[in-house]
């Protein structure tokens, strides 16, 4: 006997009855519109397509080919993903834990708050997230503490290579780059945790971290530096460009309505107001701090010291934008107890704090340390 099989169609965007017509959907009515006005455009201004394609070409091509594929800013975040596992695996993240873990005792928090961020002072943001929220859960971490985790965390560089562009465009600027590297990048670690404590983040706890993680590889070094250099070429070819190419693309978007010179002249006009470099300031905040930094060393000579510090402070966070609200809530919320939404409240608050930083430091520190 044969047996008949009855499908049953659910989706409203499917006919009920025999000879129904289906509606237009939304979606096909901005789809029409677009057929509409692109053929109307073909038929009277052929070039406007043409020349509109070429503005993206034109706005994407040069960071992403000259900057990095053939320029140094590509180069230098391979070679920096290479040193920063060789200090991990030379024992440089251990080292510092020996020195930041027993200082959080003092400010009766939970010691497991600095983890993330001094795992992410060699720039990997997101594996600090994935390591680190799982050790706060075991160490018992509140959810204010694990907050003041995230915070603290976001105002150390994404990237090692932006760091070390940083230094480059630091040591030609002529400051105190020692001064400069211990108040923005290792005193925040100190700091941040205890004004959050006193203020936003109060529910802590003085708790001793019994069992002190390793984060030391134990790989050969031959395959540390064999993996690092497969990681840079990864994070160059597919994150970093794919990253900047969409960013791009969208500038190219709005210059060609219109609309993007005079939202990036407030912003660079807002970002000068604070004593940051305002086009690489802007790249920080859009782009990739790396692509930041890469831009400041090669005109770091020539700008007045104290763009140049507070660029490098506000490049040395957990900016871009993405990240604030891409990549940093996704993984905090999958390994540790934050919801995605206290995660980004966390992030902007820690952000925040780091454009007061280089603010403060651009204005009132860099004529002390010349």
């Amino acid at each position: 006997m044969k047996t008949e099989t009855v499908v049953s169609h659910t989706s409203d965007s499917v006919p009920s009855k025999e000879g129904e017509r289906r509606g237009f959907e939304r979606i096909e009515a901005i789809g029409l519109g677009l057929l509409g006005l692109g053929l109307l455009t073909l038929l009277i201004s052929p070039g406007i397509l043409a020349n509109g394609f070429d503005v993206l070409i034109q706005s994407v091509q040069p960071v992403v080919v000259d900057v990095f594929l053939t320029g140094p800013v590509g180069i230098a975040v391979i070679i920096s993903v290479i040193l920063g596992r060789l200090f991990e695996r030379l024992g440089f993240t251990d080292a510092m834990m020996r020195v930041f873990v027993p200082a959080m005792r003092y400010l009766k928090v939970n010691p497991a708050v600095i983890i993330p961020s001094v795992y992410n002072i060699f720039g990997d943001i997101n594996a600090a997230g994935r390591i680190s929220g799982s050790i706060l859960r075991q160490a018992g971490a509140t959810r204010d503490e694990q907050k003041i985790a995230v915070a603290t965390m976001v105002q150390s560089q994404q990237s090692f290579s932006t760091f070390m562009l940083g230094m480059v465009a630091l040591t030609l600027s002529g400051v105190n780059v020692f001064a400069v590297v211990v108040i923005a990048v290792f005193m925040p670690l100190i700091i941040s945790p205890w004004l959050l404590s006193l203020t936003l983040f109060r529910d802590v706890k003085n708790k001793d971290l019994l069992l002190m993680p390793r984060f030391t590889p134990t790989a050969d070094f031959s395959t540390v530096f064999f993996k690092a250099a497969k990681e840079g070429v990864e994070l160059l070819l597919l994150v970093l460009i794919p990253a900047v190419a969409l960013v791009y693309f969208f500038i190219g978007v709005l210059d060609y309505a219109g609309i993007w010179q005079p939202f990036s002249s407030w912003l660079e006009s807002s970002l000068l107001s604070i004593n940051i470099h305002p086009e690489t300031g802007l790249l920080s905040i859009l782009v990739s701090p790396t692509l930041a930094m890469g831009e400041l060393q090669s005109i770091a000579s020539n700008l007045d010291p104290s763009l140049v510090v507070g660029s490098f402070v506000l490049a040395s966070s957990g900016l871009p934008l993405s990240a604030v609200f891409g990549q940093i809530p996704v993984v905090w919320a999958e390994n540790s107890d934050l919801t995605e939404k206290e995660t980004i409240f966390a992030v902007l608050v820690g952000i925040f704090m780091r454009f007061i930083t280089a603010f403060l430091m651009a204005v009132y520190l860099t004529p002390l340390i010349i």
